[in-house]
Protein backbone atom coordinates (compact mmCIF):
# COMPACT_ATOMS: atom_id res chain seq x y z
CA UNK A 1 0.00 0.00 0.00
CA UNK A 2 1.12 3.54 -0.77
CA UNK A 3 0.06 6.29 1.60
CA UNK A 4 -0.28 9.82 0.22
CA UNK A 5 -0.02 12.75 2.63
CA UNK A 6 -0.97 16.24 1.50
CA UNK A 7 1.04 19.02 3.14
CA UNK A 8 0.00 21.73 0.70
CA UNK A 9 -1.74 21.86 -2.68
CA UNK A 10 -2.48 24.79 -4.97
CA UNK A 11 -0.99 28.12 -5.95
CA UNK A 12 -0.13 28.94 -2.32
CA UNK A 13 2.28 25.99 -2.15
CA UNK A 14 2.59 22.33 -3.07
CA UNK A 15 4.18 19.50 -1.12
CA UNK A 16 3.23 15.83 -0.90
CA UNK A 17 4.70 12.81 0.89
CA UNK A 18 4.32 9.25 -0.35
CA UNK A 19 5.18 6.31 1.89
CA UNK A 20 5.19 2.57 1.18
CA UNK A 21 5.99 1.64 4.77
CA UNK A 22 9.70 1.31 4.03
CA UNK A 23 10.91 4.55 2.49
CA UNK A 24 9.35 7.90 1.69
CA UNK A 25 9.48 10.47 -1.08
CA UNK A 26 8.69 14.16 -0.87
CA UNK A 27 7.20 15.59 -4.05
CA UNK A 28 7.58 19.37 -4.48
CA UNK A 29 9.03 21.95 -2.10
CA UNK A 30 6.52 24.78 -2.20
CA UNK A 31 5.63 24.72 1.51
CA UNK A 32 7.66 26.22 4.36
CA UNK A 33 10.03 23.70 5.93
CA UNK A 34 8.50 24.14 9.40
CA UNK A 35 5.23 22.70 8.09
CA UNK A 36 7.06 19.87 6.35
CA UNK A 37 8.81 19.03 9.62
CA UNK A 38 5.50 18.74 11.46
CA UNK A 39 3.95 16.62 8.70
CA UNK A 40 6.98 14.30 8.83
CA UNK A 41 6.83 14.11 12.65
CA UNK A 42 10.34 15.64 12.62
CA UNK A 43 11.66 12.32 11.29
CA UNK A 44 13.41 12.25 7.90
CA UNK A 45 15.26 8.98 8.51
CA UNK A 46 13.20 7.09 5.89
CA UNK A 47 13.25 9.86 3.29
CA UNK A 48 14.79 8.49 0.09
CA UNK A 49 14.48 11.51 -2.16
CA UNK A 50 12.82 14.80 -3.08
CA UNK A 51 11.17 15.14 -6.50
CA UNK A 52 10.68 18.58 -8.08
CA UNK A 53 8.39 18.71 -11.12
CA UNK A 54 9.35 22.23 -12.29
CA UNK A 55 10.75 25.56 -11.15
CA UNK A 56 7.68 27.65 -10.31
CA UNK A 57 7.70 29.01 -6.77
CA UNK A 58 4.65 27.14 -5.54
CA UNK A 59 6.61 23.95 -6.23
CA UNK A 60 10.17 24.98 -5.38
CA UNK A 61 10.28 28.10 -3.17
CA UNK A 62 11.48 26.30 -0.03
CA UNK A 63 13.93 23.97 -1.74
CA UNK A 64 17.00 25.74 -0.21
CA UNK A 65 15.68 25.15 3.33
CA UNK A 66 14.84 21.54 2.53
CA UNK A 67 18.29 20.98 1.05
CA UNK A 68 19.91 22.55 4.11
CA UNK A 69 18.16 20.28 6.60
CA UNK A 70 17.67 17.03 4.69
CA UNK A 71 20.38 14.75 3.33
CA UNK A 72 18.21 12.88 0.81
CA UNK A 73 19.00 13.52 -2.88
CA UNK A 74 16.98 16.10 -4.77
CA UNK A 75 15.85 15.03 -8.25
CA UNK A 76 14.94 17.46 -11.03
CA UNK A 77 15.54 17.95 -14.73
CA UNK A 78 18.50 19.97 -15.94
CA UNK A 79 16.10 22.58 -17.32
CA UNK A 80 14.46 22.99 -13.92
CA UNK A 81 17.84 23.23 -12.20
CA UNK A 82 19.02 25.92 -14.62
CA UNK A 83 15.81 27.89 -14.19
CA UNK A 84 16.33 27.76 -10.42
CA UNK A 85 20.05 28.50 -10.78
CA UNK A 86 20.66 25.27 -8.86
CA UNK A 87 23.35 23.71 -11.02
CA UNK A 88 24.97 22.04 -7.99
CA UNK A 89 23.65 19.73 -5.29
CA UNK A 90 20.96 18.00 -7.30
CA UNK A 91 20.56 14.69 -9.13
CA UNK A 92 19.66 15.25 -12.80
CA UNK A 93 16.78 13.29 -14.34
CA UNK A 94 15.46 13.01 -17.89
CA UNK A 95 12.07 12.24 -19.34
CA UNK A 96 11.49 8.48 -19.74
CA UNK A 97 14.82 7.66 -18.07
CA UNK A 98 14.01 5.52 -14.98
CA UNK A 99 15.89 6.01 -11.71
CA UNK A 100 15.74 4.53 -8.21
CA UNK A 101 15.38 6.14 -4.80
CA UNK A 102 15.12 3.87 -1.77
CA UNK A 103 12.43 1.29 -2.44
CA UNK A 104 11.02 3.28 -5.35
CA UNK A 105 11.45 3.11 -9.11
CA UNK A 106 10.57 6.43 -10.73
CA UNK A 107 9.96 7.30 -14.36
CA UNK A 108 9.76 11.04 -15.14
CA UNK A 109 7.78 12.01 -18.22
CA UNK A 110 7.36 15.21 -20.18
CA UNK A 111 4.31 17.40 -19.57
CA UNK A 112 3.18 20.62 -21.25
CA UNK A 113 3.50 23.70 -19.02
CA UNK A 114 5.03 27.17 -19.19
CA UNK A 115 8.25 26.03 -17.52
CA UNK A 116 11.75 25.10 -18.72
CA UNK A 117 11.61 21.28 -18.55
CA UNK A 118 8.59 20.16 -16.49
CA UNK A 119 7.80 16.54 -15.76
CA UNK A 120 5.29 14.26 -14.10
CA UNK A 121 6.22 11.05 -12.32
CA UNK A 122 5.19 7.41 -12.51
CA UNK A 123 6.30 5.94 -9.19
CA UNK A 124 6.43 2.22 -8.38
CA UNK A 125 7.26 0.45 -5.12
CA UNK A 126 8.81 -2.99 -4.63
CA UNK A 127 5.39 -4.66 -4.62
CA UNK A 128 4.74 -3.34 -8.11
CA UNK A 129 2.14 -0.83 -6.95
CA UNK A 130 2.11 2.20 -9.22
CA UNK A 131 1.27 5.81 -8.42
CA UNK A 132 0.84 8.40 -11.16
CA UNK A 133 1.60 12.03 -10.27
CA UNK A 134 0.66 14.79 -12.71
CA UNK A 135 0.34 18.50 -12.03
CA UNK A 136 0.66 21.85 -13.83
CA UNK A 137 -0.01 20.73 -17.37
CA UNK A 138 -2.62 21.11 -20.07
CA UNK A 139 -1.67 17.93 -21.97
CA UNK A 140 0.17 14.64 -21.42
CA UNK A 141 0.93 12.51 -24.47
CA UNK A 142 1.77 9.34 -22.55
CA UNK A 143 -0.46 6.56 -21.24
CA UNK A 144 0.42 4.24 -18.37
CA UNK A 145 -0.68 0.73 -17.44
CA UNK A 146 -1.70 -0.84 -14.15
CA UNK A 147 -1.94 2.41 -12.17
CA UNK A 148 -3.22 1.81 -8.63
CA UNK A 149 -3.17 5.39 -7.33
CA UNK A 150 -3.57 8.65 -9.23
CA UNK A 151 -2.57 12.05 -7.88
CA UNK A 152 -3.74 14.35 -10.65
CA UNK A 153 -4.30 18.06 -11.13
CA UNK A 154 -7.85 19.26 -11.78
CA UNK A 155 -7.29 22.99 -11.73
CA UNK A 156 -10.30 24.81 -13.11
CA UNK A 157 -13.69 24.68 -14.80
CA UNK A 158 -13.80 26.70 -18.00
CA UNK A 159 -17.32 28.06 -17.43
CA UNK A 160 -16.33 29.41 -14.00
CA UNK A 161 -13.14 30.98 -15.39
CA UNK A 162 -15.13 32.61 -18.22
CA UNK A 163 -17.69 34.00 -15.77
CA UNK A 164 -14.96 35.33 -13.49
CA UNK A 165 -13.33 37.03 -16.45
CA UNK A 166 -16.68 38.54 -17.50
CA UNK A 167 -17.17 39.93 -13.99
CA UNK A 168 -13.66 41.33 -13.91
CA UNK A 169 -12.52 38.89 -11.22
CA UNK A 170 -10.01 37.21 -13.52
CA UNK A 171 -7.47 39.06 -15.64
CA UNK A 172 -7.69 38.12 -19.34
CA UNK A 173 -3.97 37.46 -19.54
CA UNK A 174 -4.10 35.22 -16.49
CA UNK A 175 -7.01 33.29 -17.94
CA UNK A 176 -5.05 32.73 -21.16
CA UNK A 177 -2.11 31.48 -19.12
CA UNK A 178 -4.35 29.08 -17.20
CA UNK A 179 -5.75 27.73 -20.47
CA UNK A 180 -2.25 26.91 -21.73
CA UNK A 181 -0.67 25.64 -18.53
CA UNK A 182 -3.19 23.75 -16.37
CA UNK A 183 -5.65 20.85 -16.56
CA UNK A 184 -9.25 21.95 -17.03
CA UNK A 185 -11.79 19.48 -15.62
CA UNK A 186 -12.61 17.84 -18.96
CA UNK A 187 -8.94 17.41 -19.87
CA UNK A 188 -8.15 15.97 -16.45
CA UNK A 189 -11.07 13.53 -16.71
CA UNK A 190 -9.92 12.46 -20.17
CA UNK A 191 -6.42 11.83 -18.84
CA UNK A 192 -7.78 9.84 -15.90
CA UNK A 193 -9.95 7.71 -18.19
CA UNK A 194 -7.06 7.09 -20.58
CA UNK A 195 -4.95 5.71 -17.73
CA UNK A 196 -7.68 3.86 -15.85
CA UNK A 197 -7.38 0.12 -15.24
CA UNK A 198 -8.99 -2.55 -13.09
CA UNK A 199 -6.14 -2.02 -10.61
CA UNK A 200 -7.11 1.58 -9.86
CA UNK A 201 -8.02 2.03 -6.17
CA UNK A 202 -8.16 5.79 -5.63
CA UNK A 203 -7.79 9.20 -7.23
CA UNK A 204 -6.56 12.30 -5.41
CA UNK A 205 -7.34 15.59 -7.13
CA UNK A 206 -4.73 18.28 -6.52
CA UNK A 207 -3.91 21.90 -7.35
CA UNK A 208 -7.50 23.16 -7.52
CA UNK A 209 -7.80 26.84 -8.37
CA UNK A 210 -9.07 28.83 -5.42
CA UNK A 211 -11.51 30.89 -7.53
CA UNK A 212 -12.05 28.86 -10.72
CA UNK A 213 -12.86 25.37 -9.47
CA UNK A 214 -15.82 23.44 -8.04
CA UNK A 215 -14.61 20.85 -5.54
CA UNK A 216 -17.86 18.92 -5.22
CA UNK A 217 -18.48 18.82 -8.97
CA UNK A 218 -14.90 17.68 -9.60
CA UNK A 219 -15.28 14.89 -7.05
CA UNK A 220 -18.65 13.71 -8.40
CA UNK A 221 -17.51 13.68 -12.00
CA UNK A 222 -14.31 11.82 -11.21
CA UNK A 223 -16.16 9.21 -9.14
CA UNK A 224 -18.66 8.74 -11.97
CA UNK A 225 -15.82 8.13 -14.42
CA UNK A 226 -13.72 5.82 -12.24
CA UNK A 227 -16.05 4.21 -9.70
CA UNK A 228 -13.32 4.42 -7.05
CA UNK A 229 -12.87 6.65 -3.98
CA UNK A 230 -11.91 10.20 -4.92
CA UNK A 231 -10.18 12.60 -2.56
CA UNK A 232 -9.70 16.34 -2.99
CA UNK A 233 -6.44 17.71 -1.61
CA UNK A 234 -6.84 20.58 0.88
CA UNK A 235 -4.86 23.73 0.18
CA UNK A 236 -2.92 23.17 3.38
CA UNK A 237 -2.79 20.65 6.23
CA UNK A 238 -2.01 23.08 9.07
Amino acid sequence: MIDVKIIGSGSSGNCYVIDDGKTQLIIEAGVAFKHVQVAMDFDFSRLAGVLISHEHGDHSKYLPALREHVSAPIFMTTGTAKALKQTLFYSPIKSLDPFAAGTWKIIPFEVKHDAREPVGFMIENQLGERLLYVTDTYFVKYKFRDIKYMVVEMNYLNTIAMENERKGNLNHGLRNRILTSHFEMSNSLAFIQANESDKLESVTLIHLSEKNSDEQLFKRRTQAVTGVPVYVAPQKSW
